[in-house]
């Protein structure tokens, strides 16, 4: 585009108003190009250049079915297809310019169709628009996400499951409000995460199949008078039916709210999961140590081992989140049908699937490679009276006292356990006796953290033989 050129005081805003010639898109309607803010700010091939081999998969949908149709000759739909194979092969080889001045991948890719092929390329646009157009192709590619998605969420269970196993009967402190709680073994901490990623999975799948609806043919808003094929497209490009609504399927996004919903509570889980490793790579905790190749250095300080993956993956989560509040926020005022404040709901979808993509890769990795320390673990779930619970069913079960009668005897316990700095079983017999006269030197059985996470064998419980069996069962279900 060439400014017109204006001496003087006047040359900014001539700048401003610079004439150009008019884009080919616009047909008669426009006799001037816009002006250099307006293309910078209109244009959206910098992003949207991602749906190229979606756009194209597309057109040559659209163009079968036009020739199909008997909407444009056979020989002219093969002329198209041909073209769209040499610039579908461009863009795989590198060797396709993408021009800024053609707005978006749309036009990118008709411009240089036109190059090609001539101006037989112009009856490709024929019974679509671009508003049905950018529908599909989005929708092809948050599909294709989601698949990808699904495949890095199975590996990262498998690693789970993995460890699982390995730890069946590693005994460590189980927390709630970060204080030692009971005993749990670390596979069922394991697998605890194999549940909530499996349930990722399973929005992946609800997403995948609501999105699977075709609006190719929706044209602008209101349909076509042309009489094409919609049910021979969407068979064509894998979608389950055309969409039943010619408004909904150009203005609706919810398929990227619901992909990048997915996103962020996937995100989180992968969080609370970084978060863990990072505290138990700490000095304080020493309950796993990650290799070289997941850890890094401190410029200042020779000594230092320091989490990074695991620290970056919990900090992306919170722009997976923000970028579903910021669609969220795109969307919610807009009238039907086609707002160009749409042109939004690309950015934020890519990069939060390309964060997810990378967190999830990045946590597979740490799990295969960390070192458990089953020593260090064992000694912290001695810690902090964690079988407190374990002798109040004990005084219930044996006893038959009532649980809050044991509570309270059991906390005179802890009291005086924490006043002689020793743990539940260092206490004397007659020490115990002195808060209940008729506890036995059985009572000492159930202070043990092996025995504590032995006897948890309820449905869902930390017993290490309910833990290999759940984990063949997530192996099962998952893998």
């Amino acid at each position: 585009m060439c400014a017109k050129k204006t001496p003087g005081k006047r040359k900014g805003k001539a700048k401003a108003r610079a004439k150009a010639r008019p884009n080919a898109l616009w047909g008669g309607r426009f006799s001037a190009g816009p002006a250099a803010i307006m293309e910078k700010i209109n244009a959206s091939i910098d992003f949207d250049r991602k749906l190229a081999v979606q756009d194209i998969t597309a057109s040559v949908a659209h163009c079968e079915m036009l020739t199909r149709r008997g909407i444009i000759s056979r020989k002219d739909g093969d002329i198209i297809v041909s073209g769209l194979a040499a610039i579908a092969k461009e863009i795989e080889h590198g060797d396709f310019m993408f021009k800024r001045e053609l707005e978006d991948i749309h036009m990118n890719v008709e411009s240089r169709l036109t190059e090609l092929v001539g101006g037989v390329a112009g009856c490709l646009h024929t019974a679509r628009s671009r508003n049905d157009q950018v529908a599909t192709d989005f929708r092809l590619w948050v599909r294709d996400a989601l698949d990808q998605v699904e495949d890095a969420l199975t590996g990262l269970q498998a690693a789970l499951i993995d460890r699982a196993e390995e730890h069946a009967a590693t005994v460590m402190p189980g927390f709630t409000h970060l204080q030692t709680a009971q005993p749990v073994t670390f596979g069922h901490h394991m697998l605890a995460y194999v549940e909530m990623f499996g349930r990722d999975r399973g929005r992946v799948a609800d997403a995948r199949a609501r999105l699977n609806e075709s609006p190719l043919g929706a044209a602008a808003l209101a349909g076509t008078s042309f009489p094409i094929d919609r049910r021979m497209t969407a068979r064509a490009l894998g979608f389950k039916r055309p969409m039943a609504n010619s408004l909904d399927a150009v203005s609706d996004r919810d398929f990227a709210l619901e992909f990048l919903s997915a996103a962020a509570i996937s995100a989180v889980h992968l969080s609370r999961l970084a978060d863990e490793i990072v505290l138990w790579c700490s000095d304080a905790f020493g309950f796993v140590r990650l290799s070289d190749g997941f850890s890094t250095g401190s410029s200042i300080m020779p000594q230092k081992r320091n989490p990074d993956a695991a620290e970056l993956v919990r900090a992306k989560s919170g722009r997976v989140a923000a970028a579903l509040a910021g669609l969220l926020s795109v969307l919610k005022g807009l009238p039907l049908a086609y707002s160009k404040d749409m042109q939004e709901d690309k950015q934020p979808v890519f990069e939060a699937a390309d964060t997810w993509l990378l967190s999830v890769g990045a946590m597979t990795g740490m799990i295969r490679d960390m070192t458990v320390n089953a020593e260090a673990m064992k000694e912290a779930a001695g810690r902090g009276h964690a079988t407190a619970t374990d002798l109040a069913d004990w005084l219930v079960r044996v006893l038959g006292m009532p649980f809050r009668r044991a509570h309270q005897v059991t906390g005179l316990l802890v009291k005086l356990a924490d006043k002689k700095d020793c743990r539940l079983s260092e206490l004397s017999l007659a020490a115990m006796q002195s808060a209940e006269p008729r506890m036995t030197a059985n009572v000492f059985e159930v202070l043990e953290v092996e025995k504590s996470v032995t006897s948890r064998k309820s449905l869902g419980g930390t017993a290490p033989g309910n833990v290999r069996r759940a984990a063949a069962a997530a192996r099962r279900t998952y893998l």
